[in-house]
């Protein structure tokens, strides 16, 4: 039963980002278009590469480059190109059912021993969730473990 609901929720996820692949793309600062936003941060950190945050759509992924701690909008976000879009077209595919039926926003203590954190972003036809995660397995729950993994693996490809 929980495979065929996370199945489905990821089916229609893709169909919903199939269907905005084949409409114009909006404006990519805004709340309007669907995509996911992920990324890290730390506030320990000296250097270019403490906040990385990037935006995938269906057809594209960008990463912004205000690189603010708080990822607080407006984000700032560049195309990148066609072969970092292949490194991580297929992220969507971890996004666990238990994230997006959930009602947490905050799972663990974010950066709060400065071990960093991720951010997640998830906008489907308007609805846009934010959730804030703490890098330390130990501190959050076992279904968030291989999307957290895909997501370190998938921002360490990138830079």
């Amino acid at each position: 039963m929980k495979l065929s609901k996370t199945l489905s929720s990821t089916l229609l996820f893709f169909s919903l980002l199939t269907l905005i692949a084949c409409t114009k793309e909006k404006d990519l600062n805004s709340q309007a278009s669907d995509y996911l936003v992920f990324g890290h941060f730390y506030g320990m950190c000296w250097g270019e590469e403490c906040v990385e945050t990037y935006k995938l759509i269906p057809t594209a992924l960008y990463e912004d480059s205000n690189d603010r701690y708080d990822a607080e909008e407006p984000f700032n976000f560049n195309r990148l190109s066609n072969e970092k879009f292949e490194l991580v077209r297929d992220l969507t595919d971890y996004l666990p059912t238990e994230l997006i039926e959930g009602t947490e926003d905050v799972y663990g203590c974010p950066d709060c021993a400065d071990q960093g954190g991720l951010l997640v972003i998830l906008s489907v036809d308007g609805a846009v969730r934010k959730w804030r995660i703490d890098n330390a397995k130990a501190n959050i729950p076992v279904f968030l473990h291989e999307f957290t993994d895909k997501i370190k693996e998938r921002i360490d490809l990138l830079k």
